[in-house]
């Protein structure tokens, strides 16, 4: 795939974060050179994935082409669907609304929360003995 003629965008989630090209007119979908069925293998995170594509108006309509890093399956999963919507708006601005109201765009703030001292976690506490 040609990606001059692509728009960029990086999508964030959790500590993973994806960098994503997407062009119109070129199908294929790749992830860090390999195909996305092969390398999500988790089928329950391909519908995820492919939701922006469907919003702007059909998978087989756009090419993206993206590398992945940090995090786990599901937050790679996440960053990449945040940055498909990134750049479907780069392509075309009049696709926010549409991607907004389903929630696309909007980078989920949700991460792990550290452990804090005098604790055995971030919430949970040591075992309290009253005698």
């Amino acid at each position: 795939m040609d990606k001059s003629k692509a728009f960029y965008a990086t999508g964030h989630r959790k500590c993973a974060v994806a960098r994503v090209w997407v062009a119109r007119g070129e199908p294929g979908f790749t992830v860090n050179d390999k195909n996305v069925t092969d390398y999500f293998r988790r089928e329950h995170l391909l519908p995820d994935i492919y939701r922006p594509l469907e919003v702007a108006g059909g998978k087989d309509q756009f090419g993206v082409w993206a590398t992945i890093s940090g995090g786990g399956e599901a937050g790679q999963a996440g960053a990449l669907r945040h940055g498909i919507a990134r750049a479907l708006i780069a392509l075309d601005e009049s696709l926010r609304p549409k991607l907004r109201k389903d929630g696309l765009v909007t980078r989920d703030p949700r991460k792990k929360e550290r452990k804090k001292y005098g604790q055995k976690g971030a919430r949970k506490r040591f075992q309290y003995t009253k005698r």
